[in-house]
């Protein structure tokens, strides 16, 4: 399956991260279906106190914080800086939550101070997963849970597998490690599954979750497979596998990619299909 490499972690204070932020509403829509169902598997409930990881502008804190009440505690952490200030900025006066930028896999966490570790696509970057899960694990409570959602394999989500197959006869494809941190590292179930048990968690269940997303939007059927195009170019593998080439090869590649998108149902979104896992575990 064609793709490209992962996106170095410090890239997410730079231009990748720029693009997500700009990118927000779009995401969030495509991102929808998703995050409510890890919400739902994570079952916050009143008082508790919630680690966040990977939070993002807060697309998920706030729902964690709703859940959590005024007694509870949400504690939102992520990489870009960009995403933070946005989360902060956006935090409602009085709400129980607190956003900093650092790296859940190695930030300083209060032993045992969790009920719940929470995660919308957020851990599939760690360059040591075992060491990360570990190291997140001793700051959960004895009985403590773990949730989250993340991709299955890119040949299953179409919003890589459609244009990325598309532009595979104008782009060569870039050899790949399945494993590496990127989108897809959690692609494989047993993987999935290994890391937790090795990271000392117990009860650990691997679901999958498949869906139909939108996949940009518009007010008529044009406007929405423009709108996606725009996005493929502007976040995800299409956009790092075109970053170098020439405007020819772009241009080729855009009308590629937009006959894919053009293949799929949708009035004012493209519907494509979706897949990833909804885990959960205990401490």
């Amino acid at each position: 399956m064609p793709d490209t490499p992962p996106l170095p972690t410090h890239d997410w204070n730079g231009d990748s991260g720029m693009r997500w932020a700009a990118n927000l509403a779009r995401l969030d829509l495509m991102l929808e279906d998703f995050g409510n169902a890890a919400l739902a598997a994570a079952n916050a409930q009143p008082g508790e106190h919630i680690l966040d990881i990977g939070c993002g502008s807060g697309t998920s804190t706030f729902p964690l914080a709703e859940k959590a009440g005024t007694d509870g505690h949400v504690l939102g952490v992520d990489i870009s800086q960009q995403l933070v200030e946005i989360a902060r900025a956006a935090s409602p006066a009085g709400a129980p939550v607190e956003f900093r930028c650092a790296d859940a896999a190695t930030a300083p966490l209060p032993a045992a101070g969790f009920d719940l570790l929470f995660s919308r696509f957020g851990v599939m970057f760690f360059d040591d997963p075992v060491a990360a899960f570990t190291h997140m694990r001793g700051a959960l409570k004895p009985g403590g849970r773990l949730a989250f959602v993340c991709w299955r394999g890119a040949q299953e989500n179409d919003w890589v597998r459609l244009p990325m197959a598309a532009i595979r006869d104008i782009v060569e494809p870039a050899p790949t490690d399945p494993n590496a941190p990127g989108p897809f590292a959690f692609g494989d179930r047993q993987r999935v599954a290994d890391i937790l048990a090795a990271a000392g968690f117990a009860a650990i269940d691997v679901a999958p979750f498949d869906t139909t997303l939108a996949y940009g939007r518009g007010a008529t059927r044009e406007g929405a497979i423009d709108d996606a195009l725009d996005m493929a170019f502007q976040v995800g593998p299409l956009s790092r596998a075109l970053a170098d080439q020439p405007d020819d090869i772009r241009a080729r590649a855009a009308d590629a990619v937009r006959a894919a998108f053009a293949k799929r149902p949708g009035e004012t979104s493209v519907q494509i299909d979706g897949a990833a896992w909804i885990v959960t575990a205990h401490n």
